[in-house]
C-alpha cells in the first residue's frame, strides 16, 4: 500500500480507504499474484475454438461444468460469429492437451473442435485501457 500511496502522491491511509472504495464499488474484483507459467512447467498455451449445433440452456450448463472443472481452462468466453465458445488452456505439453481435449469431447456434444497453439507470446497484460473509465 505505501508503493501505491507514493506512485498516487497520497499517504497511506487515504490511499487505503480508496482502495477499499473500489473494492466496495465492485471495481476490484480481485487481486491477484501473476506467476510465470514457463516456471510451473505450463509453458504450452492452446487457443480451443468450440463449435455447437446445440443451443439449449441444459447443454450449456453440462458443457460449463465440464469446463469449470478443468483448471488447465484458464479463460472461458461466449462468442459471436463462427465459434460458439473460445478457451484458453495452458499445459505442459501438447500430451497433455490432448488429456483436456479428450475430456472436452466426453462432456458434451460438440460440432467442432480447433486448436491452435501459441507460438510466441508477444503481448500479455491484466492492466484495462482506464483512458475509457468514466
Amino acid at each position: 500500500m505505501a508503493k501505491l500511496a507514493e506512485a498516487v502522491h497520497l499517504s497511506p491511509t487515504p490511499c487505503w480507504r480508496r482502495v477499499q472504495r473500489l473494492k466496495d464499488d465492485g471495481i476490484i474484483t480481485k487481486q491477484v499474484s501473476l506467476l510465470d507459467p514457463r516456471k510451473l512447467n505450463l509453458g504450452v498455451t492452446v487457443f480451443v475454438s468450440v463449435r455447437t449445433n446445440q443451443h439449449s440452456q441444459a447443454w450449456f450448463d453440462k458443457f460449463h461444468t465440464a469446463v469449470k472443472e478443468m483448471p488447465e481452462v484458464v479463460e472461458f468466453y461466449r462468442m459471436s460469429g463462427d465459434i460458439d465458445y473460445l478457451l484458453r488452456v495452458v499445459v505442459p505439453s501438447i500430451a497433455d492437451y490432448d488429456t483436456i481435449y479428450k475430456r472436452l469431447i466426453r462432456a458434451s456434444d460438440l460440432f467442432d473442435v480447433s486448436s491452435s497453439f501459441a507460438m510466441e507470446e508477444i503481448k500479455l497484460t491484466t492492466a484495462l485501457p482506464l483512458a475509457y473509465a468514466g
